[in-house]
């Protein structure tokens, strides 16, 4: 039985990757992670924000000293202990890429072309086997054009792929109004990958304080249909790698997924609620879903379900699904 898989133009010992969560944080998250299995390990994002608030703050603590006396800086010696967000990141990049024994993809989510730039070339030198960029961008101004919000995804990708040698992987959300030519623009400027699809959290309202409030959802299976659905249109039709997340809880969401036609399959959720232990029920229940149905490669079985017809059979087809769900009405009981 063969669990081989390649992403990104890395070598797999199976498709089931931890992606990015509190669980990849730290060293010994990431090292629970390896340990019960995971193929790859996304590292929790760093986000360019909390970086460049960090380093306001120290240099106007520095700037504060100065004005007491002339030796204040004496009062900052450099120690490991007070090193900043990044380089302790940077470090637990370092130590894991050592030690995992699996790749360490990191992820960042900058908010400045010059931010993305750095930080992917600092990750790169700490040892990241590939680089994903997390590109969370809201279009909140009205005179801003949809045309020149993807431009700037595209420009972040160029920037990061003229620096970087990693493979760089965009994880994008589903909201363009055209998907596949955003998919075909980030192939065609470099993108060795796409992660289908990025979660937006978006807050509730406290009626007791009349405040926004966070409200962090776990994924459920249900959710894999959109990403499966593009996976799908997808695969076969660009020369990157797709790499499907959200709603993997169980091995058959991550063999439907395969089916469709993803090269790795991200978990979270699923591994927030169970742990890390969790990835021997994933690879096993893939392993016996494929001996149960006589499948004995990774390879034979995906991309089976991928839609490889013309986009007009494509959208045909999709309408066709859409009307039978719609007709065949509501099935649930009461």
């Amino acid at each position: 039985m063969d669990l081989s898989a390649r992403y990104l133009g890395l070598e797999l010992k199976h498709p089931i990757v931890a992606s990015a969560s509190p669980l990849t944080a730290d060293f010994d998250g990431i090292m629970r992670l390896a340990d019960a299995g995971a193929a790859a390990i996304v590292m929790a994002s760093v986000y360019e924000e909390e970086i460049v608030a960090e380093e306001l703050a120290q240099v106007a603590l520095l700037e504060q000293g100065s004005e007491t006396q002339a030796e204040a800086s004496g009062y900052f010696p450099e120690a490991p202990e007070d090193r900043g967000a990044l380089a302790e990141r940077l470090e637990t990049l370092r130590r894991a890429a050592e030690g995992a024994g699996v790749p360490i993809i990191a992820s960042l989510n900058g908010t400045s072309l010059s931010g993305w730039v750095e930080f992917a070339a600092q990750m790169e030198q700490a040892g990241a086997s590939a680089i994903e960029l997390n590109i969370y961008r809201f279009p909140v101004d009205s005179a801003e054009s949809a045309a020149a919000v993807e431009q700037g995804y595209v420009d972040i990708l160029r920037a990061v792929k003229a620096t970087v040698r990693a493979p760089v992987a965009v994880k994008l959300s589903p909201y363009f109004s055209s998907l596949g030519n955003m998919a075909k623009r980030l192939a065609e400027a470099g993108a060795d990958g796409l992660v289908l699809f990025n979660r937006f959290y978006e807050s509730d309202v406290d009626l007791a304080s009349l405040q926004p409030q966070p409200d962090f959802q776990l994924s459920a299976p249900y959710d894999i249909r959109l990403p499966m659905m593009w996976i799908a249109l997808l695969s076969g039709r660009l020369n990157v790698s797709l790499a499907a997340t959200t709603g993997v809880w169980t091995s058959d969401e991550a063999v439907k997924y395969l089916l469709a036609g993803a090269d790795a399959v991200m978990t979270t959720s699923a591994l927030l609620k169970h742990g890390p232990k969790h990835l021997a029920a994933l690879v096993g229940g893939l392993r016996e879903w494929m001996e149960r149905r006589g499948f004995d490669s990774v390879g034979a079985l995906k991309g089976r379900l991928a839609a490889g017809r013309s986009p007009a059979d494509q959208a045909a087809f999709l309408r066709g699904q859409y009307h039978q769900i719609l007709t065949a009405g509501y099935k649930g009981g009461r």
